[in-house]
């Protein structure tokens, strides 16, 4: 498929980056909708609107409540004229009640009543993390490593005392892997809490430096090296009305993972997911929530490679004995049916396609709304399940990649599609009849502006069989008579997929900036990389970068048979995983590409982190061979073009010993690679400073690739 080029004046980087001083001035108007109910709500700074009722669009939108409607009820006048209704959430379907928030309180507001129900103060002092529960009103929240909790009476108890770096309370744990985002977990009604909190003491430090003070000052990081050392986590509950503690009886956690925590919904009951380090076992196991006792495991699954849940389990609503499990055991991620005997009552989808999102239920249907890959590895698409016969029922357009939210109840969906050829489609969808209304469309993102032309398709994988999607992204202007520079932007690596059927097939702002100067762009989402099934994204096991490779060079092979393509002229560019991919595809094929940028680079696995690196390459005890092969240390002296690394000064993810090591291994085989770093940034750019990276970027590319002859 291909788009075409519209015309008018180029874009620059301030108007591309959502960072630019003139990003959202070129933007398409937004609209804010929301669901409540059967609801849809229109949002303005300063006015909610009533746009329909129960899917049946009004003539005129009514007034549900309006700022100054709330101001004169807020105690604190100041605080109240910071009052923005962008920002207000609706947490209970079945009462008139809006969720509120300024920079000092959270409040909930009766629109039909006029008053204020419930107002709570926000923590004073800076906070480490801080979620808010609806169901019961109560906030949880860490300062200095401890865990707090703030009861909708205005209590706060302290639930730990001894937090601090090495030991904190209420933070993510693992790395952020297997799922976790946070490290506070709400039973249904809010009335207990169950909280991660991590012994970190022994794991060593990586030496940051703040370099921003009189004085440089260390900021160490805890960092848990593949192989070395990682730390113990144990989980706990807290009950409010009894102000105690109890520790899930987990045993020794040394060397274990504990993810994926769910509550039963009579909140006896406490479900955890729980690996070895050697991550090839998952394990579904039941805590009494009140003792901490184990009950027993549910659930095991097991794989030779890897097994990697992502998704805590979930009750049905009309039947506490039954719950969801997502799992990849057939080799796609799908969804199972069990019972809380642990036995498995059926597989409720199947296919070579992925289940991408559990959006929640349809109670008076019994069907299970979600999205999922099956119209096509492209597309993310919105689908309802009726679970007692298993029939699937498409409910958006089938085309592009939606980002849906269920409203409560399940009858409405409030979806936001796009497509290759148009920007932003918002509809509201009615699960149960299918009936789509279009709230709004834009189908350019900047109107009136040339934009290149896109191409994608499929070549062949280096394995001989397996299909890959690519995007092509040409220069303005176009002429095929003649030969462009071409840059390979590159990420390959797990849980990521850069080219889907978003609009213009997922191209970034920088593919459109360097497409304006005169360069072909070329992304190829080769083995290893997501949502294809467990063999296509596990291909690459124990041997990180070398799969992934033989795939671009497929790529490369294609850019060559193209007649507008320079083959003296490519280049490369890639961040964190695509920095590993851009360095090693500049050592390994030094005659292939002339030009490559390196941001935030893994350069050797050994110094990657323990959940993720142990995952795919075991550790470097048990697959020496593999690490050896990986490193990018042993071929620091095969580089020969011109290759550019940039990182992050203070990177907490690939720390900067990656690059500082490979740079002394170019030193001691005399070639020469260019450094650029960003002092006091992590890894990756924010901000301004995201402009100034992707200009520097394009500057390495236009002084060492664009100007013909420069071999």
């Amino acid at each position: 498929m291909i788009l075409s080029a519209q015309t008018q004046v180029p874009l620059t980087l301030e108007d591309l980056f959502s960072s630019g001083t003139n990003y959202w001035s070129l933007q398409p108007p937004s609209r804010y909708f929301d669901l409540c109910g059967d609801m849809l709500l229109e949002k303005e700074v300063d006015r909610v609107l009533v746009v329909s009722r129960g899917g049946k669009t009004l003539k005129t939108p009514e007034v549900l409540f309006t700022a100054d409607d709330v101001r004169p009820l807020i105690a604190d006048t100041t605080e109240g004229r910071g009052l923005n209704l962008l920002r207000t959430s609706f947490p209970n379907a079945d009462k008139p009640e809006a969720l509120l928030a300024t920079s000092k309180s959270t409040f909930l507001y009766d629109w039909k009543a006029k008053h204020i129900t419930w107002q709570g103060a926000k923590p004073n002092g800076r906070t480490q993390y801080s979620e808010f529960n609806t169901a019961s009103n109560s906030r949880a929240f860490v300062q200095d490593y401890n865990l707090f909790l703030t009861t909708a009476d205005g209590t706060t108890h302290q639930i730990s005392t001894d937090g601090s770096r090495e030991v904190p309370y209420g933070l993510s744990v693992h790395r952020d892997e297997f799922g976790i985002t946070k490290g506070t977990f709400f039973s249904p009604s809010g009335r207990r809490l169950a909280f991660y909190k991590m012994d970190q003491s022994m794991v060593t430090d990586y030496p940051q430096v703040d370099i921003f003070p009189r004085v440089a000052e260390e900021r160490p990081d805890k960092y848990p090296m593949a192989g070395m050392t990682s730390h113990k986590v144990y989980v706990g509950v807290y009950t409010p009305a009894t102000r105690s503690t109890v520790w899930l009886q987990t045993g020794d956690p040394t060397d274990r993972y504990f993810t994926n925590i769910a509550w039963s919904p009579d909140e006896k009951t406490i479900y955890m997911a729980e690996l070895p380090r050697t991550q090839d076992k998952a394990e579904l196991v039941a805590y009494d929530a009140a003792t901490g006792q184990r009950k027993g495991v549910l659930y095991t699954e097991e794989n030779a490679k890897y097994v990697e849940p992502q998704t805590p389990i979930v009750f049905l609503p009309w039947d506490a004995d039954k719950f969801l499990l997502q799992s990849q055991r057939d080799g796609f991620n799908h969804f199972y049916l069990f019972d809380t005997k642990g036995q498995m009552l059926k597989q409720l989808t199947q296919g070579e396609w992925v289940v991408l999102q559990l959006l929640g239920f349809d109670e008076k249907t019994k069907s299970i709304i979600y999205t999922s890959t099956e119209r096509s590895a492209l597309n993310t698409n919105v689908y309802r399940l009726d679970i007692a016969t298993g029939k699937r029922t498409l409910l958006d357009s089938g085309e592009g990649v939606s980002y849906p939210s269920l409203a409560q109840g399940g009858r409405f969906i409030l979806n936001r599609n796009s497509s290759p050829t148009t920007y932003r489609t918002v509809s509201l969808i009615d699960t149960r009849t299918g009936k789509t209304e279009v709230l709004q469309k834009d189908d350019c993102q900047y109107a009136g502006y040339e934009m290149p032309t896109v191409e994608t398709g499929t070549i062949t994988a280096a394995d001989g069989r397996t299909p890959l999607h690519y995007r092509l992204v040409k220069p303005l202007n176009f002429d095929p008579s003649q030969k462009y520079p071409t840059v390979v932007y590159v990420y390959g690596g797990p849980h990521a997929q850069n080219v889907d059927a978003s609009w213009q097939y997922g191209s970034r702002a920088w593919e459109t900036y360097m497409a304006e100067k005169g360069y072909i762009i070329f992304v190829l989402d080769n083995r290893g990389s997501s949502n294809r099934g467990f063999e296509f994204e596990s291909a690459t096991f124990r041997h990180l970068g070398t799969e992934e490779m033989k795939d671009q060079i497929c790529g490369v092979d294609f850019l060559k048979s193209l007649p507008y393509v320079d083959a003296n002229r490519l280049g490369v560019h890639g961040w964190s995983f695509g920095g590993f991919m851009t360095t090693n595809l500049m050592c390994t094929y030094p005659d292939v590409f002339k030009v490559g940028v390196a941001g935030g680079p893994v350069i050797d696995w050994k110094y990657y982190e323990v959940m993720y690196g142990e995952r795919y390459m075991d550790t470097p005890q048990e697959n020496p061979d593999g690490y050896r092969e990986a490193s990018l240390l042993n071929k620091a002296d095969k580089l020969k073009g011109k290759l550019q690394i940039i990182f992050g000064y203070n990177d907490p993810t690939c720390v900067p010993q990656h690059t500082l090591s490979f740079l002394a291994a170019c030193i001691k085989a005399d070639t020469q690679p260019d450094l650029f770093t960003y002092p006091g940034e992590g890894h990756n750019m924010a901000g301004h400073a995201r402009i100034h990276l992707h200009e520097r970027i394009t500057q390495y590319f236009e002084d060492y690739l664009k100007p013909i002859g420069n071999e």
